[in-house]
């Protein structure tokens, strides 16, 4: 039968149809379907008078599309966490946004937001979610001084519950080249609590690093009680030597070649020092002192608004690693829960916690990271006006380029466009 026939004959048999019992509907539909051949589902539709599908969205109708533009400012002001992170600190955060204006949230929103799902919330931010980076670039050389009388401490020997034991590392804003004078940024973090200090270093002599290092633990709400450091010579040296034994702080290294030893301060290294300050090589006054406004508000920040999680266990079934996590806390709420604080630090903490405007917060970092990058050292060759268009990138980024452009193409495709930019120079 033709498309016609089948439209003729369903209209000829629609009205008894229509009109029939239960019993009478299944013996039409029956010999419908035996005539024209059609499915039950379609010779329905038919008889019922319905020609077209809906195209309504199917499944279950959206339940938090009145504040996914919440939960965006949230993960902004958050400095877009991931959503395991993200998940607990929530109820923290409405307060906060309330408190100072930036967010007008209600008992409803409120109770939306914080019954989310960590899946949830990816699904939910995943059209703003952005990836791309940068491979790291050392600079740390072996100091072989006093290696011998300093013993090492590995990962795995990690088992203090009490503030106080600090892992600590250099960063070096060298740009390209590690040649000359460049800025440092020391970084320092608490493995108990998480709370981390970066500071801004003047090149990387041993008095500097030292002198640092005794900043970095007059702002620590906590005595500082040992030190844990990588091999490199600005830490293994007889002037921090002598003043961690003075001080009474015990001195610990990592194993050389063995980042994971060091992996707390690694990965702040990463996630705070690199992914705001960058890559780019920075040698003046001006660029140090804006480094240091930086990391005055970055202590804020990422201490009393960055929850982060610690690993509580790990098993191996065969090849299989299965870690189970902490919920996801501040340092601040960490170091309360701990209870290691006194009073009078607990209620000038809690005093500067309530009076601080997390969105303000990441508003004058951007603004100091702006001034910072217009600071960067340019090539004395080239003019700062003709600088970016005309300065030879790295082949991670030229690669990285490549990648996203060529998105879909073959691997040998993608190596093929990847030798035509290393032969035209550009890499």
């Amino acid at each position: 039968m033709t498309r016609g026939s089948v439209l003729e004959y369903a209209a000829a048999v629609r009205r008894r149809y229509l009109s029939a019992g239960k019993k009478e509907k299944g013996r039409i539909l029956d010999e419908f379907m035996r005539v024209t051949g059609y499915h039950r589902k379609a010779a329905i539709r038919l008889l019922l008078g319905v020609t077209k599908r809906s195209r309504g969205r199917r499944g279950r109708p959206a339940r938090y599309g009145a504040v996914v533009q919440l939960l965006r400012a949230i993960w902004e002001a958050c400095d877009r966490l991931c959503s395991k992170r993200l998940h607990p600190f929530i109820p923290e955060m409405v307060p906060v946004l309330r408190q100072h204006g930036e967010q007008r949230i209600d008992g409803a929103a409120e109770a939306q937001l914080c019954q989310m799902s960590p899946s949830t919330i990816d699904r939910l931010l995943r059209p703003w979610r952005r990836v791309g980076g940068r491979k790291r670039f050392s600079t740390t050389k072996p100091g072989s001084l006093l290696k011998t009388s300093i013993p090492i401490r590995t990962f795995a020997d990690w088992q203090e519950n009490k503030p106080g034991f600090l892992e600590v590392d250099l960063v070096a804003h060298c740009g390209e080249s590690a040649q000359g004078f460049y800025l440092n940024t020391l970084c320092a973090v608490d493995v108990a609590s998480g709370w981390s200090e970066c500071l801004p270093v003047w090149g990387k002599g041993q008095q500097r690093v030292c002198a640092a290092v005794h900043r970095a633990r007059r702002r620590l709400p906590f005595p500082l009680l040992g030190v844990d450091s990588d091999n490199g010579s600005e830490f293994i040296n007889h002037c921090f030597h002598t003043y961690c034994r003075q001080e009474k702080i015990t001195f610990t290294r990592s194993r050389s070649y063995k980042k994971n030893d060091s992996c707390h301060v690694e990965q702040k290294n990463w996630n705070v020092v690199r992914r705001l300050v960058g890559y780019d090589r920075y040698t003046s006054k001006s660029a140090y002192q804006c480094l240091e406004r930086i990391y005055d508000l970055v202590r804020l920040y990422m201490n009393f608004f960055q929850p982060t999680m610690k690993l509580r266990s790990k098993t191996r079934d065969g090849a299989r690693v299965h870690k189970v996590y902490e919920t996801a806390q501040t340092p601040y709420q960490r170091l309360l829960k701990l209870g290691v604080l006194s009073e009078t630090r607990r209620i000038d903490m809690a005093t500067t916690y309530h009076g601080l405007n997390p969105v303000l917060l990441l508003k004058q970092i951007n603004s100091n990271l702006e001034q910072l990058w217009r600071l960067a050292e340019r090539p004395a060759t080239l003019g700062n006006r003709n600088y970016e268009a005309t300065r030879r990138a790295s082949v991670t980024v030229i690669f990285d380029a490549i990648r996203t452009r060529v998105d879909g193409l073959s691997k040998g495709k993608i190596l093929e466009v990847r030798m035509v930019y290393q032969a035209t120079g550009r890499i």
